[in-house]
This record gives structure tokens, sequence and C-alpha cells, in this order.
């Protein structure tokens, strides 16, 4: 009987054995196939050779010896000069764009290949270097790529920098890995402001005859609007009121003329001018109901002292923009409960400027400063040129606005465009000339500089100096390219 029962023990023990044995062999050998578990093998991480060291750094932040991944992963680069679709595992890490200096009057780099523009040297394009959109300001001039203005296109005029992760199980491991590092924002239409500031308009004089003659207000500024109203914001310098009044003889705008500045898609109207009062005070505050009733926002000028000071804050797409414009001593200001312009007082410009940049904004300060006569030609005359070429000292009060913390001062009172600078941390530009006119008989008071602003996230990006012109016509239009470099060229060759 004892026999019997150890027998069976031994027996169950024999069979226990048997399938523990059965059974490691078939998990291991599952386990050796599967390479999981004892025999598991972790995923590698292979860099390619197209990645950066600046890239490998990262790359090697995120996948330490502590990440433990199931499948290999695959990382490689490639670039684009076009914004491309990402597909699955694929992230825009960077875009670079082309910068030259501040002063160059070159805007455009042909190449069929990203690489070309990232060579040292690349027959047949301007001096250049390609930097990160995130270090684009002001300071330096952005080119144009194969005719494409990042800025203006945003998927073209730039080389898009694309990181790939190629993984089996790329959802479940790499993207809660990577995906807040490389999932960026860049610039794009719906996030950068354009504001285009311009110079003297004053429609009145021989442009009333001409309206006459037209009919329609609109005939000024048709080869114009196209590119004027293109923008989040479009400003100019308006020196003449509206009134039924307006003759051939005086600087007072036929009421009509409210259709050329609505065309050109007009937000604001600066009314620093000295001739706004021309036409009395019952023009000048009708002239500001107008822009009102029109949804154009006034800056510099008003009914009253106290409405004339007041600034013009901007808050639009992510950007904080405050907008100073004064009268120094052209006439025309206000001082008391009638309507004119905004006089320049030292402690004010002072304050205000102080106060807009506790606010964290930037500060536009627009002056309309004693103005540059040199009309005695028919020829080109380059004597308003350089800033110092008005009364009184124009750069050191220009520049007394930047020491003062204004990131850019504009001259809005010349009837010729004048040159400009870079100065401290800011930058000027001493006069605009000409938007709309009937000087025709000289050639620089036939020209303006329109500035072209780009704001992103408070920052100023770029600005783009685009030349104007008209003629006996009175149509402004753009300056034709090779006009354009010849006439900055010879703006920068006087600056300070």
């Amino acid at each position: 009987m004892g026999r019997n029962k150890r027998s069976r023990v031994k027996t169950f023990f024999s069979i226990f054995i048997i399938f523990g044995v059965v059974f490691a062999a078939a998990l291991f050998g599952i386990q050796f196939i599967t390479k999981t578990g004892f025999f598991r093998i972790p995923g590698v991480v292979y860099y390619d050779e197209s990645l950066n060291a600046d890239e490998l750094a990262v790359l090697k932040s995120i996948f330490t010896e502590e990440v433990d991944l199931d499948k290999d992963v695959t990382i490689s680069a490639y670039e684009s000069l076009e914004m491309p679709e990402p597909a699955e595992g694929e992230y825009v890490y960077d875009v670079f764009v082309p910068v030259t200096d501040f002063y160059s009057t070159d805007s455009n780099i042909d190449a069929d290949e990203p690489w070309k523009l990232f060579a040292d040297a690349y027959e047949g394009t301007v001096a250049h270097e390609m930097i990160s959109i995130d270090d684009l300001d002001f300071a330096k001039k952005l080119l144009s790529i194969n005719g494409s203005y990042y800025l203006d296109d945003f998927d073209k005029g730039a080389v898009f920098r694309v990181i790939k992760f190629d993984s089996e199980k790329y959802d479940e491991e790499i993207k809660p890995l990577v995906n807040d590092s490389f999932t960026k924002s860049y610039p794009e239409k719906e996030s950068v402001l354009t504001l285009a500031q311009t110079g003297v308009t004053a429609l009145s004089r021989g442009m009333n005859r001409k309206l006459a003659q037209v009919g329609d207000a609109r005939y000024f500024s048709e080869k114009i609007t196209g590119f004027l109203s293109g923008f989040d914001l479009t400003h100019t310098s308006n020196e003449s009121s509206f009134t039924s009044f307006a003759t051939s003889d005086n600087i007072c705008s036929d009421p009509r003329f409210i259709d050329t500045l609505t065309a050109i898609g007009l937000d604001i109207v600066e009314l620093t001018g000295n001739h706004n009062e021309d036409c009395g005070d019952e023009a000048a505050r009708n002239s500001i109901d107008i822009y009102n009733e029109k949804g154009i926002r006034t800056v510099g000028g008003g009914k009253t002292a106290e409405e004339a000071a007041l600034p013009l804050n901007i808050d639009e797409k992510g950007s904080n923009i405050t907008f100073l414009a004064y009268n120094q001593s052209t006439g025309g200001a206000t001082l008391d409960n009638t309507p004119g312009a905004n006089q320049y007082y030292e402690e004010n410009a002072a304050a205000e400027i102080s106060a807009a940049k506790e606010r964290g904004d930037f500060v536009i300060v627009d002056v309309q400063y004693y103005e540059c006569s040199a009309y005695a030609s028919e020829y080109e005359d380059p004597t308003c040129d350089a800033a110092n070429s008005a009364a009184g000292d124009q750069v050191g009060f220009f520049r007394h606005l930047i020491d003062l913390g204004a990131d850019m001062v504009v001259g809005t009172s010349a009837h010729q465009p004048q040159t400009f600078e870079l100065y401290g941390d800011g930058v000027i530009y001493y006069g605009l000339g000409n938007l709309f006119f009937d000087q025709v008989w000289w050639p620089g008071t036939t020209r303006s500089l329109v500035l072209v602003n780009y704001f992103y996230r408070d920052k100023l990006l770029q600005t783009k100096i685009v030349p104007t012109v008209y003629g006996p016509e009175m149509q402004t239009k753009l300056l034709d390219e090779e006009t354009s470099k010849w006439f900055l060229q010879r703006l920068i060759n006087v600056k300070p």
C-alpha cells in the first residue's frame, strides 16, 4: 500500500516536472522567436548623417539611456524650398531665411536647391547668410528666394527643415517623447500683422482740377490700390481737409477725394500736417467726422488739443503697437479747443514713450518736422536726400526720440524722400515723400517711400521699403525695380 502511494507521488512529480520543462521551453521559445521577455532586444535609435550637430544635441537629450524602446527608430532630416505637408512622424523643425545687410539694395536670390543657399560661395547670388526665422529682426534685410518673399508667401521664400522619425511604434513610443519639443508654430498670415506707412497726402490744388476732368477720385489711386489695400493696416499723413470750397489754388480737398483713401484701404490717417486748418475749423472737424464714419482711425490731430494728443493703440494679431505723432514747428498745431495737429512737447513725448515701453508695446513716433525745400530745378536735385538738409538739427531730434525709447521714428513732412538709418536699438526714416500731391514739376517730389512693417508677437520682423512715383497724370504707382535700386542707393549714400 505504501509502495503504491510513493509510486503515484513520484509519477505526479515526474509529470509536473515534464510539464514545467515543456512550458518553460515553449515560453522561452516564444520569447526567443519574438525577441521578448528574457530574450528581448531593446529598440535602438539610429541617427542619420543628414542631422546636424544642433539637432543631434536636442535628440540625444530626449533619447537618453533611460529611454526604453520596444522598436528601433531611425531619425533623419531633409530640406525643402516649399512648406511641406508633414507626413506621420515628420515635423517642420526650423525655417531658415536669407538675409543681407540692412543697407543693401539687393532683394532676391535665385536657387534651385536648398543646400546652395547655405553654401559659402554660390555663384550668381548676392552676399547673404541663412538664419532661423526666430532670429530675424529689422536690423537685417530679408531677401526673396526665386521671387518669393517669405513674409508675404509663408509657404515659399525660405528653406524648411524637416525632422523625420521612422518607427513601427511611432504613435505609441516616439510621439509622446518628441511631440512637445518638435511641434512649433511659425509666422503665417493669421499671425503676422502688416502695417504700411506712407508719407504726405495732399489731395488738393491741381488734383482738384484733375478730379473735375476725370470725375472719379479713385482714378488717382487705381494703379496702387491693389498694393496698399492688401495690408492689415494702411496709414497716410493727410494734410488737407475736405470742403466744398476746394479749388485748384488751395490746399483743400474736394469731398469726393475720400474715395481715393478708401480705395487704398486706409485704416489710419495722421493729422500732424500744417495745412489741415487751411480750410477753416469747420472743414477740419467735418473731415474727422468723415474719417470716423468710414472706420478710419486718427492720430496726431483732433478737434481739440486733448483729443489731438491721444496715442493710437493697436492690438491686433498678437502684437501691441503704440503710435504717437507730433507736429514740430511747422504750423497748424492746436493749442486749445480748436482743431489741429498735436504740438510736440518734450515732457509729453518722454512720458508717453515711457508708458508704452512699460506696457511692452512697440513704439512708432511720426514727426511733422521742418520741411526741406529744394524745388529750384526740373532735374534731379539731391539736396533733400540728406536728413540735415532741412532747417534745424533733424538728425539730432529724431535720434533723441530713439534715445527716449522709441523703436521707430518716421518723418512725415518731407515732400521728397530722405535717407534712413539704424540707430541705437531702433530705426529712423527721415522722410517718406509725397504719396499723393500735385507737385509734378520736380522729380524728387513725385516719389515716396512706403514702409511695409511686419510684426509677429510684438516683434518687428522686417520693414520692406517700397518706392512709388507719380507723373503729370497724378496717378501714383510702384516705381520700377531698376529705378528703385538706384534711388534707394542714392538715399543710403547720404545716411548720417
